[in-house]
């Protein structure tokens, strides 16, 4: 049965007995609340002045045990009652409207009904009555509406009769129009009263609703209203509900707001009427685009970008400020902000392309040709690029903001076409090529991605069209341009997106000679390292074997590296035999070749050239004379001879019978190697020893933690023939990477003034990179554990810088070998509390600031073992014991039991870490204390003595005991306590199940290890806005924003994760 048949059926009762249709027209919408009370007749003959006895007694018999109702309940059953129940309060309004509205009794009965409805404390029932009232609102606003045009077309029939001469004037006529301009206006004048009553009644109360469904609905309802009766709702009096809702705490009320402005400033028409709102309540949208949830932002930037479009006033609505805080949005790494912020540049940028190419000339390029007509346009969105480059986080950044221009434009399309190849107007820009790049990986990433085929096909296309053109385009830009080491590095990126079929299918070898000609060429023109870097990185992308080009271009890098490895070895032997009469052109040619060979290693096999012996020799000379060999050259010795211990063990896993020339037989090249590996590890030990330069130190460090990491024993797990190639280091090569981390990491850089950002940051990225050496070391349990309990230790003084690393160390660890981390961490505490004491001339003042930050360093160490007690009870309880050891620990000469330890102190540090003992674990860790402590102690008055009485007492919070108790002399039981080698107690076991397995395996870190999202936190129920009299933020308002978060936030995520 369709709802108009129901609403039918209702109106054939209603006019038959209305008492009865109206009763159970109540009943309905009592049942729609999920309420199975029933309103019987003599109930509603006893309603005088409103239904709240009726609705009292209907609340009595309501079941809120569950909390659920028919509009909140899950499932497609309820889901579609709540769309039938909308479409049946419409469809009433709708089919009653020429007459039932009118009789003064239905319309009054359900509104009073309703307003009571709203104001209940039952949430179902507030609900459910707001929902009907604003669809009943819904249905007469388009009612008025269609009044509102009857009583024009009415007024205009009787204007233009009366304007009709005497003796052609129908009086009756006359009379017949007046008549029903008179009941339109009386029925005009009902439905005005019926729509203040709901409105002022309810929505007015509803809009600042406790529940945010409710705040939501009536949000989404006005919109509708403003769109579609503008000439009444479109006014100030109405828009401030919707603009001081935009401060509103819960994600989907924002959201709603924001949907409704976008149907009202997507109408031109509308933007006249919404001048002043816009001028208002524009700051509140713009800070929009940075709310925490990326819908509330998406939807605030397509806001602005209608407003961008729409809103033609007399003066500009949004500022330079207010676009750029858009423009950054670009860079978001979420994807829907990127794509709405793009949608937004494009429109700013393409604003006036119409009158533009009408009545701009962009004027001619150099070489005479006329440059295209998007060629200014194209250079904003250039400059844009560069001056938002300092905003870029990752490669991949700007890809949705280009997609967007790719898509709608084909902007690249006339770069390559318009632009590039007819003019080199835009290369006075540093980064124009790394802009090209940016849109082929965005070509690339469409090509790859699970997208439309249609689209998919389409920028396979695209990147195939822009490789053919760049395959003849790029050998003359790198010859134009071979000099400029930014724009070379730049150009260089770019074979790296070639379909390289496309060099023997499109028959363009000969550009494959020209760019092979121009990578021989820029080797030898240049020594910076980042050009050799991208050099080396393209002749690695082009030697693939599963290409027809494959064999051309390793000829061409054979010869390029042959004619180098000659250049070394020549040049090296005339250093040689200089001796002590060599001079700086002799060191700069060797240095200089070798440092083309190693970046060319980085990315390419040179063992076959065999030219470790050549290196060695360096190395070996200055073991010998450490004054005859510069800095330079034996840093590079250092990179070139790592690179060859790489391939050389990497041409072993892959089946190859050497090492190197001289080794076939693969038992011999592995014997070899091994030799090598351990003569280039103590070469490093005793550089980073002794080295008097940092950047050998850093060098000869990285080398030992990499290869470390590399020849671990997990090596012999994966290749068995390869075990003998394990390297184990010894304790004072330990010792000295702990050191070096001390010194080189772990310092206060110098307020340099003079230094600029840049050199700050990469400062940084090296001590973050040096400082994640180490650590992958300590995960996967290649040096002792304890040894980390000097990073350990730093967490809090150096957490801005590497306090991401430092906690994601203590987390891998613990998954490795949960009590060897908590010792290491007790470990950390006891050392910084020795070197603080030490500090302090032996005695601790509690009172200090090194005091706070031990207790705060504790607190972290705390929050690292989560929330999960079961999985961590073993480590913390371990923890408590190595700290209650250290604590009470006595010196030989101590014999007087009154004079506390020196260490007692300490456990006002511990006492951080006791509410992350279960309850029977604190039982037991009190048992412990008590052993070690005599009663007389804990009665003594004395401030010393403070710490242990604030310990034990923590731990008898939650313990299940007297708090009074005092520990007493052990009493017999049955059977025996077990305990481990130490004669101390154990922890109860930990529980085996699926989810806490007995070991896992570790799992490798990334040198750049990222700080863990903080997570948002769940909104709190918040008091309602109070509305004002005027347009304005309320006095109660919300700004939720994606930003630095508190402390107590943070540490409440910090739990969790």
């Amino acid at each position: 049965m369709s709802m108009s048949s129901v609403v039918d059926d209702w109106i054939d009762a209603y006019k038959a007995d209305r008492n009865g249709a109206l009763l159970d027209l109540i009943q309905f919408f009592i049942h729609a609340s999920g309420c199975k009370g029933t309103i019987t007749p003599q109930m509603m003959q006893e309603v005088s002045e409103g239904f709240q006895d009726v609705i009292k007694q209907m609340t009595e018999q309501f079941d809120e045990d569950s909390g659920d109702y028919p509009l909140i309940a899950a499932g497609a059953y309820f889901r579609k009652f709540r769309s039938s129940f909308c479409d049946f309060v419409q469809a009433l309004v709708r089919q009653c409207q020429y007459e039932i509205i009118y009789d003064q009794y239905m319309m009054d009965n359900i509104l009073t009904l309703l307003t009571e409805l709203s104001n209940s404390q039952v949430r179902a029932f507030r609900h459910t009555s707001t929902l009907a009232a604003m669809k009943l609102m819904t249905g007469l606003v388009n009612v008025a509406l269609q009044l509102s045009v009857s009583l024009d077309n009415t007024q205009r029939q009787y204007d233009a009769e009366h304007s009709k001469s005497l003796s052609k004037r129908a009086s009756e006529k006359l009379d017949i129009l007046m008549q029903k301009k008179k009941e339109l206006e009386e029925q005009q004048s009902e439905i005005e009263g019926m729509l203040n009553g709901i409105f002022k009644g309810i929505f007015v109360h509803r809009y600042r609703d406790f529940i945010a469904e409710i705040r939501a609905l009536c949000m989404d309802e006005i919109g509708a209203w403003m769109k579609m009766f503008p000439k009444v709702f479109l006014t100030d009096s109405y828009l401030k509900y919707v603009g001081w809702t935009l401060h509103d705490k819960q994600k989907e009320v924002r959201a709603k707001c924001l949907n409704s402005l976008i149907g009202l400033y997507g109408d031109n028409e509308m933007t006249r009427d919404l001048k002043l709102f816009t001028s208002r309540f524009k700051d509140r949208i713009v800070s929009m685009t940075l709310d925490k949830e990326y819908d509330v932002a998406v939807q605030a930037i397509k806001l602005l970008h209608l407003i961008l479009s729409n809103c033609g006033y007399d003066t500009p609505v949004l500022t330079s400020s207010d676009s750029e805080r858009v423009y950054q949005l670009v860079f978001s790494c979420h994807r829907p902000v990127a794509v709405a912020a793009a949608d937004f540049l494009n429109k700013q940028l393409f604003i006036n392309k119409v009158s533009f190419e009408e009545n701009v000339n962009p004027g001619y390029t150099k070489r005479g040709k006329r440059r295209g007509v998007n060629a200014p346009l194209i250079t904003d969105l250039v400059l844009f690029f560069i001056e938002s480059e300092r905003l870029r986080k990752d490669g991949n950044i700007f890809n949705s903001a280009l997609m967007i221009v790719n898509n709608s434009n084909k902007i690249w399309e006339q770069f390559y076409s318009k632009v590039w190849y007819h003019e080199c107007y835009y290369w006075h820009y540093p980064i124009f090529t790394h802009f090209f790049t940016k849109i082929i990986e965005v070509i690339k990433a469409e090509s790859s991605q699970k997208t439309a085929s249609r689209d998919r096909k389409i920028a396979i296309e695209d990147r195939l069209r822009l490789t053919e053109h760049f395959m003849v385009a790029l050998p003359n830009l790198l010859k134009k341009f071979h000099v400029d080491r930014e724009k070379v590095v730049g150009l260089l990126q770019i074979p790296r997106y070639f379909e390289l079929e496309c060099y023997t299918t499109s028959r363009r070898e000969k550009h494959l000679d020209d760019l092979l000609a121009q990578l021989s060429v820029i080797v030898d023109k240049h020594t910076d390292p980042d050009v050799l870097e991208q050099v080396s990185r393209t002749y690695s992308h082009l030697c693939d074997d599963e290409f027809a080009i494959f064999n051309k271009v390793s000829i061409s890098r054979r010869a390029v590296i042959d004619k180098w490895a000659e250049n070394f070895r020549f040049a090296l032997a005339i250093f040689k035999d200089a001796e002590d009469n060599v001079d700086e052109e002799e060191i700069y040619n060797v240095v200089q070749n070798l440092k083309r060979l190693t970046h060319l290693y980085m990315f390419n096999d040179l063992t076959q050239w065999d030219l470790y012996p050549k290196a060695n020799s360096i190395i070996e000379m200055h073991q010998e004379r450490p004054d005859t060999i510069p800095q330079a050259m034996l840093l590079q010795t250092v990179k070139f001879i790592y690179y060859h211990l790489l391939y050389s063990l990497a041409g072993l896993k892959n089946g190859g019978a050497s090492s190197g020339a001289g080794a076939e037989d693969p038992r011999a090249a592995i014997a070899q190697l091994r030799k090598r590996v351990g003569e280039y590890l103590r070469a490093c030990e005793l550089l980073l020893a002794s080295s008097p330069h940092k950047k050998i130190q850093e060098e000869s460090y990285m080398s030992i933690c990499d290869l470390l990491v590399i020849f671990a024993p997990q090596l012999a797990h994966s290749s068995p023939n390869l075990k003998s190639l394990v390297q184990r280091p010894s304790e004072p090569v330990q010792h000295s990477l702990v050191d070096f981390v001390r010194e080189f990491v772990f310092t206060l850089p110098d307020e340099d003034d003079s230094e600029d950002d840049t050199a700050k940051i990469d400062a940084l990225h090296q001590r973050r990179s040096l400082l994640a050496a180490i650590c992958k070391l300590f995960v996967y349990s290649l040096i002792d554990l304890r040894l980390a309990a000097v990073v350990f230790q730093q967490y809090i003084r150096f957490y801005s810088d590497y306090g991401d690393i430092i906690k994601e160390t203590i987390s891998k660890t613990r998954h490795v070998n949960k009590l060897a981390c908590a010792q290491t961490l007790a470990l950390s505490l006891k050392t910084l509390f020795r070197d603080t004491v030490r500090e302090q001339g032996g005695v601790l003042d509690q009172s200090s600031q090194e005091y706070g930050h031990m207790k705060e360093l504790a607190r972290r160490f705390a929050l690292t073992f989560g929330l999960d007690q079961v999985k961590t009870r073993d480590a913390v309880a371990e923890l408590h014991r190595e700290g209650i050891v250290f604590a009470l620990k006595r010196d030989e000469s101590m014999f007087n039991e009154t004079e506390p330890p020196a260490n007692l102190t300490f456990l006002g540090i511990l006492v951080e870490f006791s509410a992350k003992l279960m309850k029977q674990d604190k039982r037991t860790v009190l048992q412990y204390l008590d052993k070690h402590i005599s009663p007389h102690q804990l009665s003594n008055q004395e401030s010393l003595w403070i710490p242990l009485v604030t310990y034990r007492n923590s731990l008898l919070q939650g313990a299940g005991m007297d708090d009074d108790a005092r520990p007493t002399a052990g009493k017999g039981r049955r059977g025996r306590r077990k305990k481990n080698m130490d004669g101390d107690f154990e922890a109860p076991p930990t529980p085996i199940s699926p989810a806490t397995p007995m070991h896992q395996p570790p799992t490798p870190m990334t040198p750049q290890m990222q700080p863990p999202m903080t997570p948002q936190a769940p909104m709190t129920p918040q008091p309602p806005m109070t509305p004002q009299n005027v347009m304005g933020q309320p006095q109660l308002s919300s700004t939720v924003m994606r930003g630095d978060q508190m402390r107590i936030q943070e540490d409440h995520m910090m739990e969790y994760q």
